[in-house]
């Protein structure tokens, strides 16, 4: 059992099983008492007056404690967050690390906005809204997909992230996090792939040349970017459950 798990993990493109594996470590260390959530979670007063500048990373790598919530989310997350680098994002490592930088600052930016303008948001973990920017993203870029939720009914892939807010709610939860996500997540969109289009070919988002330097090859570097992912790998995927 261990040689195909071993294998799995080995195969995961280095972004997706860098994040995955930071979320499992945090996880289990929550699990073995090694430190609390209250280590973890996002709190202005305790990052800018107390100096406890970890928070601004922990709390993205918290879902919940193992259980059907956590495996929900990674799931989610592993699966889309795979694809997408896979596809849109091969041999584009840099770009990559932009688009969850550009998450996790706009995320970061909301909530402590809401904080200091005494907003009750309640949001101590960002993780799942982080988790929903590239779900989304990767939603919108896969247009002709078709999905099946639960084996209940069939859609589009545009409509994924709709589809989980929804049924988060018919469980009690709150909309919210995922609510962030979304927005982020169509921010981004936009200016990466819709503004180009529309404004000959000028992008308001730049990759910083530090991150192509340090992630990317050379080749890599050269190679021409195209302003919208090509869908060729959306054929591998028609009928994703």
């Amino acid at each position: 059992m261990a040689a195909p798990f071993e294998d799995w993990y080995r195969q995961m493109p280095v972004v997706t099983r860098t994040f995955m594996t930071g979320a499992v470590l945090t996880t289990l260390a929550v699990y073995l008492d090694i430190v609390h959530p209250l280590e973890l979670y996002l709190n202005p007063n305790l990052i800018f007056h107390k100096g406890e500048g970890w928070r601004l990373i922990t709390n993205f790598l918290f879902f919940d404690y193992f259980g059907i919530n956590f495996l929900f989310h990674m799931y989610f997350l592993v699966r889309h967050s795979r694809m997408l680098e896979e596809s849109s994002y091969r041999g584009r490592t840099a770009d990559y690390v932009f688009l969850w930088l550009f998450g996790a600052i706009f995320l970061l930016a909301l909530n402590i906005g809401m904080f200091y303008i005494n907003l009750d948001s309640r949001i101590l973990f960002l993780a799942p809204s982080l988790a929903f920017v590239i779900v989304y993203v990767w939603a919108r870029r896969n247009p002709n997909v078709r999905m099946s939720f639960l084996g209940l009914f069939t859609f589009n892939a545009p409509y994924l992230p709709w589809v989980i807010l929804g049924f988060g709610m018919l469980l009690g939860q709150s909309p919210l996090l995922d609510g962030l996500g979304i927005v982020v997540g169509h921010v981004y969109y936009y200016l990466e792939d819709i503004y180009p289009t529309i404004s000959n070919g000028r992008r308001i988002l730049r990759t910083p040349q530090f991150l192509k330097t340090i992630l990317d090859a050379p080749v890599a570097q050269q190679a021409p970017r195209p302003p919208v992912p090509a869908d060729a790998f959306d054929n591998q995927h028609q009928h994703e459950q």
